[in-house]
């Protein structure tokens, strides 16, 4: 945002709800708790025209109590909201001056007033490593907020042929910074069965070159343009303006 309208932003996060070091790697801060985090939230809201919040809903009642004035954006990015419904937060959905998901399917049953914004990917830091990729390597990271028992990702190896790969990050966590690296040593990434839209490791596997076989068992090979982050600036730019 700051490259393309000169504002300036601060990213305040929670340690343990970031295990792969995403906030640090852009200059955003971790605190260690809940208490240390709803400190640094207020803090540095003093300072902001908008408060984006990402995920965790119910900071968005606090913050309209302390800022009144402030407009409160409200961001879901799918558990959030595929696991309790849009009828649950009902009461958050009534704070938020904006609210927005990140997959086009969370749309299903949202406000009329929720828009989606693509999620960006950064294309400067995922791209393809040169030398490291092994043919015929399919790689699927294992989910664990619905139990699933890997059959999905076993068929589709086999009916395409494929060795997999079957990575925990919850056990073995994979730094932001080192992602690119690990995921360009596959070509192939096979993406989650159960919701329609990619999620953003797959957008992120295919700004590396990787081929991404969806949840319809199709092999895309294209980065959409819509992810991109100059595309995904300039629709939240637009956003804030009718919020400000």
């Amino acid at each position: 945002m700051k490259k393309h309208h000169n504002v300036e932003s601060t990213v305040v996060n929670l340690k343990p709800l970031d295990p792969y070091n995403l906030t640090k790697f852009y200059g955003g801060r971790d605190f260690s708790n809940t208490t240390l985090t709803t400190i640094g939230f207020v803090l540095k809201g003093l300072t902001y025209d908008i408060i984006h919040v990402h995920s965790a809903f119910r900071f968005v009642k606090y913050f309209k109590r302390v800022y009144p004035r402030k407009s409160v954006v409200m961001h879901f990015h799918g558990e959030d909201v595929r696991l309790g419904g849009w009828r649950a937060l009902r009461d958050i959905l009534d704070k938020a001056n904006l609210k927005l998901v990140s997959t086009i399917d969370m749309l299903n049953g949202a406000p009329k007033s929720a828009h989606w914004l693509p999620n960006p990917i950064d294309t400067g830091h995922f791209k393809y490593v040169p030398n490291l990729r092994k043919t015929g390597m399919a790689l699927y990271f294992v989910k664990h907020q619905r139990g699933e028992d890997q059959s999905w990702p076993k068929a589709i190896a086999k009916k395409y042929g494929l060795e997999l790969c079957l990575h925990d990050r919850v056990i073995h966590p994979i730094a932001y910074s080192e992602l690119p690296r690990f995921l360009s040593s596959f070509e192939y990434y096979i993406d989650r069965n159960y919701i329609a839209s990619l999620s953003k490791t797959a957008l992120e596997a295919l700004a590396c070159h990787l081929k991404v076989i969806d949840s319809n068992e199709e092999i895309l090979d294209k980065f959409p343009a819509e992810h991109d982050p100059a595309n995904v600036v300039k629709i939240l730019w637009n956003l804030y303006q009718g919020i400000l």
